[in-house]
């Protein structure tokens, strides 16, 4: 695992955290570093159910994986934010 490795998952995962996090309607308590966890974890994930899927890899941008992705972080960030939300006082 290089650093560039690294850096792109960071990278990946901020987008989509961010992406999840527009899609899903009203305010989230989570803060940026959770959403990039989130959004790195629903990356990962999204990418191997579109393997599993047969989803072919293309040169371009990969839109179902990326819509799986996007899904898997809307719903990863209204657990995280639900979760959060429920041990605030």
């Amino acid at each position: 695992m290089t650093i560039e490795t690294i850096l792109g998952a960071i990278v990946i995962g901020a987008i989509i955290g961010a992406l999840g996090r527009l899609v899903l309607p009203g305010r989230q308590p989570i803060g940026w570093l959770l959403t990039i966890v989130v959004g790195i974890v629903a990356a990962l994930i999204g990418t191997a159910i579109a393997q599993v899927l047969g989803v072919a890899t293309t040169d371009g941008i990969d839109w179902i994986e990326l819509v799986l992705q996007v899904v898997l972080a809307v719903v990863g960030v209204g657990l995280v934010a639900g979760l959060r939300g429920r041990t605030r006082v």
